[in-house]
C-alpha cells in the first residue's frame, strides 16, 4: 500500500557524522519502492546550516538542507557521531538542543550506531530499551544509566523510537522500517536491490571482539547468546547460569549489570522478538509461532504480544503481510 506522498525521511548530519551511517537510510529507503516503482520515501540529509558536514574519513557530506526540515519530517534519523558533548559528558550543545526542539510532535525518532548517544542526551531513551555499537556500549551505560540498553541486539524497536546497532546493523534497522512502514515485500524488494540480507538472524554477539578462551566469569554474554539459539527449548536462570558458568545469584546480578534487565524479563523480549519476525516472514499458525518462539502456546504469544505493543498475533501479521 502506497500513502498519498512519500514518507519524509530527516537525516540529521552531526559532526563530525559516520559517514557510512549517514548513507544507509538515504540508500536504502531511497531505493524502496511500491508495486509500481514509485518512491515510498523522500528522504533528505539534513544539517545545522547548510554547510559541508566532516567525517572522520577526510571527506564532507553536503547537506540538502538546514534544520528547517526537522518541522515536517515524519521520520528523524540521527547516524552515528563523535559529536564530543554526547559522547564524553552527557550533554547536548545548544545549537542540537534547539534543532530538537523544532522536531514535530509525533515524529518517530531513529539512531544507527552512536546517534544513539544523541537521543540519550536529550532524554529520549531514559527509561527505554534501546541499543548502540556493541565497542561503545558501556560508555553509553556509564554516561546515561536510565536507557536500559542491551547490546546484543541489532536493533530495538520502541515505537515511536528506533535504535540500531553499528554500521552494517542500521542497513537491518532501516529494512526492518520498510517492512513496519509498508509490509514484506516492499522490504524484500528493497533488499534484493541492494543485495543484502533481508533479515539477519541473532544479534551483536556474534561480531563482539572477546579473549580467547574467555574466563569463566567474563560475563553472560555466551549465555545470552546461546539462548538467542535456543529459544524454542525450556529455559530458566539456572540453565542460562549453568551455560555462563555461574551460581544463579551471580548469574542474575552480572546480568543485570550487563543489560539492565532481569534474565527472565530479557528473555521474554527475545521471544517476543522470534515471534514478531515469524509472524512478519512466514504464514505458520499462531501456535506453531508460539511453539518455535518458545512462548509455549498461542494464548501465552497473544499475552504477550499484546503487552509488548498492544495487538494480537494475527493482527499483527495482516499489517506486515495484508489479509
Amino acid at each position: 500500500m502506497r500513502p498519498s506522498s512519500p514518507h519524509r525521511v530527516a537525516v540529521l548530519l552531526l559532526a563530525p557524522v559516520i559517514g557510512y551511517d549517514a548513507t544507509i537510510p538515504v540508500q536504502l529507503l531511497g531505493s524502496a519502492t511500491d508495486d509500481d516503482d514509485r518512491p515510498l520515501y523522500d528522504v533528505q540529509l539534513v544539517g545545522l546550516t547548510r554547510d559541508p558536514v566532516p567525517t572522520p574519513s577526510g571527506y564532507a557530506i553536503v547537506p540538502r538542507s538546514d534544520v528547517s526540515a526537522l518541522r515536517t519530517a515524519d521520520t528523524v534519523i540521527v547516524p552515528g557521531t563523535r559529536l564530543t558533548g554526547p559522547r564524553a559528558d552527557g550533554t547536548l550543545p545548544a545549537d542540537v538542543r534547539a534543532a530538537f526542539d523544532s522536531i514535530r510532535p509525533g515524529a518517530r525518532l531513529v539512531s544507527i550506531c552512536t546517534g544513539a548517544f544523541v537521543l540519550a542526551a536529550a532524554g529520549v531513551l531514559d527509561g527505554r530499551p534501546a541499543t548502540t555499537h556493541w565497542a561503545h556500549a558501556e560508555s553509553l551505560r556509564r554516561l546515561y544509566p536510565d536507557v536500559r540498553l542491551d547490546e546484543d541486539r541489532l536493533f530495538v524497536d520502541d515505537g515511536d523510537v528506533l535504535t540500531s546497532a553499528g554500521l552494517a546493523a542500521g542497513v537491518d534497522l532501516c529494512l526492518h522500517l520498510i517492512r513496519r512502514d509498508f509490509g514484506v515485500a516492499a522490504a524484500t524488494r528493497t533488499a534484493r536491490y541492494n543485495v543484502v540480507a533481508p533479515w539477519r538472524d541473532g544479534g551483536q554477539a556474534q561480531f563482539i571482539e572477546r579473549p580467547v578462551p574467555p574466563a569463566a566469569d567474563d560475563g553472560t554474554a555466551f549465555a545470552r547468546q546461546w539462548a538467542m539459539a535456543n529459544l524454542d527449548q525450556p529455559l530458566d536462570v539456572a540453565r542460562l547460569a549453568g551455560e555462563a558458568r555461574m551460581s544463579v545469584r551471580t548469574f542474575n546480578r552480572r546480568f543485570r549489570e550487563e543489560t539492565g534487565r532481569s534474565p527472565g524479563a530479557w528473555l521474554i523480549e527475545r521471544r517476543v522478538d522470534a515471534a514478531r519476525h515469524l509472524l512478519e516472514s512466514t504464514d505458520l499458525p499462531v501456535e506453531e509461532v508460539a511453539r518455535r518462539s518458545g512462548l509455549g502456546s498461542g494464548a501465552s504469544l497473544r499475552q504477550h504480544l499484546r503487552a509488548a505493543i498492544g495487538v494480537a498475533p494475527l493482527a499483527y501479521r495482516r499489517t506486515y503481510r495484508g489479509a
